[in-house]
C-alpha cells in the first residue's frame, strides 16, 4: 500500500475503534491497539516499519504534542488541589519507585545489564492521558482518583520522556558521568517548561489583544493555539531533543488556567484533533509491534509484567495515598489495578531500540522493544480494557447526579453536592451558565435538560438523582418526567416556582420543593432559631449533616449507645428512621435494624469519617 493510502486506512480503522467503544462503553485504546496488530506485519500486513520512513518519528512527535497539550489543558488547578499530597507523591517518590523497580525486574528477570535496566525503567514511568483520557470516559470515578490519574499521566509522561534520554546519552552512550544525569534532567525539564510557559504567554496576549472580526475569532482562536503547539514543541527541540514534550504539556497546562478568550471553541478543537492523532499515533505504532520481541522474552518477560503492574504499582500507590483518610480501600485498588503504560514508552522505545542497533548491541535492542511492548500490551488489554468492570467490581463509581438548570439555585445546589462527595453534573441550555459553573470546578453539558438525547448524554440512563432546578415549572416537570419514565431513575427532584403546581409534580412521584414555602421555613428559622439557622448555613464548611441506611452486618443488631462509642468526637447520631418510615430522635437503647437509616450530625470531618467508617463506598 502506499503510504496515503496506509495513512487513509489508519485513520479510520482510529476513527472506527473510537465510535466502537463509546457504544460498547471500553477503553477506545484496546482496540485502536488490535486494529493495530490487525494491519501490522503479525496478521495482514499493510504496515510495516518501513512503510512511514523516516517520517515516523515527527508525527509521532507532533501527535504526542498535541495530546499532552490537551491533557495538560484539562489539568485545571481546582482539579489538582482534590488531592496534591498524594499526586506529589505519585509524580516524585512514586516515578523514582517504579524507575528503579523496573529496572531490577528487568536486571534480574532478563539478566541485561542495569544501563538497560534504567532505560526500560525510564520508559515504564509514563502512563499518559493517551490511555488514561479514554479510562476515565467510561469510568467514573471520584474528583480525587482522577486528579490523581491525570495528574500523574501528563506530568509522568514529561518526566520519562526526558528521563529516558538523558539515561540513554548518560549511561548507555557513555557521553557523560552518571553524576550528570540530575544536571542534565533538570536542564532539559527546565528548557521544556522555559519554551512552553513563553509559547502559552505569546498565544494569550495574541488571542486576548487581537482584533479578530467576530465571527472569524474562534477560528483564529482555534488556528492559533494549533500553531502554538506546534511551535513549543518544535522550538523546544531545536534547544535540546525530548524537550517538546515538556514544553506542549506545559504551554497547555498555562493557557488551561487563565482566562482564555473562546475556551469553549478551543476545548471543542482540542478534543476532535486529539481524537483523530490519538487514533493514528495508537493504530500505526501498535502496527509495528514485534511478536519475535515479546516471545523470545519467555516466562522471564511474563515475570516482569508481574513485578510491574503486581507489586511496584500497588506499592506507589499505597505510598502515595499513605495517612490520606479521603482514598477509601477499594479506591486505592482500583488506582493499584489502573496504570497502562501509553505512547511515549512505545514511540520512544522504538527510537532508541534503533539507537542500541546502532551502537552494535541487537540483543539489547530487541529486549528494550520487547519488554515495552509486553507490557504496553499486557496493561492495555488487562488494565485499560478491563478498567469498567474493575469499577465496577470494587464499586469505586458513584452514581451520577444530574441537575438541570445552571441559575444560582442550580449551581448553589450543585457545590454543595460536589462537597459533600457526590458526582455532579449540571446542564443548561445556556454557554455562560455552563462556563460560570466550569469556572467553579463543576461539570457542566450545555443542552436542553428536555431533550432526551441530552439526559442520556449526560448519563441519565446511570443517574442516581436528578434535580430539576429551572425558573419554568413546564420544563421541570417535563424533566421529571423523562427522568421517571424514560430512564427509571431512582430519586427524581425538583424546585416549584408556583404553588399550585406541586400537586402535578407530587403525583409523577418526584420530591417536590415549593420555593415560597422554603423560602418562608428559611425565614422563620433565622427569627425563631437563629442558632440552628446559622448552623445550617455554615454546612459544607464547618458542620454537616449525612444519612446512611443500615445494610453492613457489623452494624445490624447494634444499639445506638454502641454506635455512639465507635463515631468520631464532634459528631453525634441525631436522628433514626425506621424502615416503616417513622422518624424519632434515638435514645441509646434503640436497636438497629436491616433498612433503617441513620442521621450523622456534626463537624464536616467527623460526620464524612463516621460515613466511611460504617459505608466505606459512600
Amino acid at each position: 500500500m502506499n503510504l496515503v493510502a496506509t495513512v487513509a486506512l489508519v485513520l479510520a480503522l482510529g476513527v472506527a475503534s473510537r465510535v466502537l467503544a463509546d457504544r460498547l462503553r471500553i477503553p477506545s485504546v484496546l482496540f485502536l491497539i488490535v486494529a493495530g496488530i490487525a494491519i501490522g506485519p503479525e496478521i495482514l500486513g499493510f504496515v510495516s516499519r518501513e512503510t512511514f520512513g523516516g517520517g515516523l518519528s515527527a508525527m509521532v512527535g507532533v501527535s504526542v504534542a498535541i495530546i499532552l497539550f490537551e491533557g495538560g489543558y484539562h489539568l485545571r488547578l481546582e482539579k489538582l488541589r482534590e488531592s496534591p499530597t498524594a499526586l506529589f507523591r505519585m509524580i516524585t517518590v512514586g516515578a523514582a519507585i517504579t524507575w528503579l523497580g523496573t529496572a531490577a525486574a528487568t536486571v534480574v528477570f532478563l539478566e541485561t545489564s542495569f544501563e538497560v535496566g534504567l532505560l526500560v525503567g525510564a520508559l515504564l514511568i509514563a502512563t499518559g492521558p493517551t490511555v488514561i483520557g479514554p479510562i476515565l470516559q467510561v469510568v467514573t470515578v471520584r474528583d480525587h482518583v482522577a486528579a490523581v490519574l491525570e495528574g500523574e499521566g501528563v506530568i509522568n509522561d514529561v518526566t520519562a520522556a526526558i528521563l529516558v534520554v538523558v539515561v540513554f546519552e548518560v549511561l548507555v552512550a557513555g557521553n557523560g558521568t552518571p553524576a550528570a544525569l540530575v544536571g542534565n534532567f533538570a536542564l532539559r525539564l527546565l528548557v521544556g517548561i522555559a519554551v512552553g510557559a513563553t509559547v502559552a504567554a505569546t498565544v494569550w496576549l495574541v488571542l486576548d489583544r487581537g482584533r479578530s472580526r467576530p465571527c472569524a475569532a474562534p477560528l483564529h482562536a482555534r488556528l492559533i493555539v494549533l500553531a502554538g503547539i506546534v511551535v513549543a514543541y518544535g522550538g523546544a527541540e531545536l534547544i535540546a531533543s525530548e524537550t517538546g514534550i515538556a514544553a506542549a504539556a506545559t504551554a497547555g497546562f498555562v493557557l488551561g488556567n487563565v482566562d482564555l478568550p473562546y475556551h469553549e471553541a478551543v476545548i471543542d478543537f482540542l478534543d476532535d484533533v486529539s481524537v483523530v492523532v490519538l487514533s493514528f499515533v495508537f493504530v500505526a505504532l501498535a502496527a509495528l509491534i514485534d511478536f519475535g520481541d515479546i516471545f523470545s522474552l519467555g516466562l522471564a518477560g511474563l515475570l516482569v509484567v508481574v513485578a510491574v503492574t503486581m507489586v511496584l504499582r500497588p506499592a506507589v500507590i499505597y505510598l502515595s495515598t499513605m495517612s490520606i483518610d479521603r482514598f477509601t480501600r477499594n479506591e486505592r485498588l482500583f488506582l493499584s489495578a489502573v496504570g497502562p503504560r501509553g505512547i511515549i514508552p512505545a514511540s520512544v522505545a522504538t527510537l532508541f531500540a534503533v539507537e542500541l542497533q546502532a551502537l552494535g548491541r541487537p540483543q539489547e535492542a530487541q529486549l528494550l522493544a520487547g519488554t515495552v511492548f509486553l507490557i504496553i500490551f499486557a496493561t492495555v488489554v488487562l488494565q485499560a480494557g478491563l478498567a469498567r468492570q474493575i469499577a465496577n467490581y470494587l464499586e469505586v463509581s458513584p452514581m451520577r447526579t444530574i441537575i438541570v438548570g445552571g441559575g444560582r439555585v442550580g449551581l448553589s445546589l450543585a457545590q454543595r453536592l460536589e462537597q459533600d462527595g457526590e458526582n455532579v453534573l449540571l446542564v443548561d441550555r445556556d454557554p455562560d451558565a455552563v462556563e460560570k459553573a466550569r469556572k467553579r470546578g463543576l461539570r457542566a453539558l450545555e443542552g436542553d435538560g428536555t431533550d432526551a438525547d441530552v439526559l442520556e448524554r449526560a448519563g441519565a440512563d446511570d443517574a442516581k438523582t436528578v434535580i430539576a432546578t429551572t425558573p419554568d415549572d413546564d420544563v421541570n416537570l417535563l424533566v421529571c418526567q423523562l427522568a421517571k419514565t424514560s430512564y427509571d431513575v431512582e430519586k427524581v427532584a425538583s424546585r416549584v416556582n408556583q404553588p399550585d403546581n406541586v400537586g402535578a409534580f407530587e403525583s409523577l412521584g418526584v420530591h417536590a420543593i415549593d420555593l415560597s414555602m422554603a423560602t418562608a421555613w428559611s425565614l422563620e428559622n433565622v427569627l425563631e432559631r437563629p442558632s440552628l439557622s446559622a448552623w445550617m448555613n455554615e454546612l459544607g464548611r464547618t458542620g454537616d449533616v449525612q444519612e446512611i441506611e443500615v445494610t453492613a452486618t457489623d452494624l445490624v443488631g447494634k444499639s445506638i449507645a454502641e454506635l455512639n462509642a465507635e463515631i468520631p468526637d464532634g459528631c453525634i447520631v441525631g436522628l433514626l428512621t425506621h424502615r416503616d418510615g417513622a422518624t424519632e430522635v434515638p435514645t441509646g437503647d434503640h436497636e438497629l435494624r436491616e433498612g433503617d437509616r441513620v442521621t450523622f450530625i456534626g463537624q464536616t470531618k467527623a460526620v464524612d469519617r463516621a460515613i466511611k467508617r460504617f459505608h466505606p463506598h459512600d
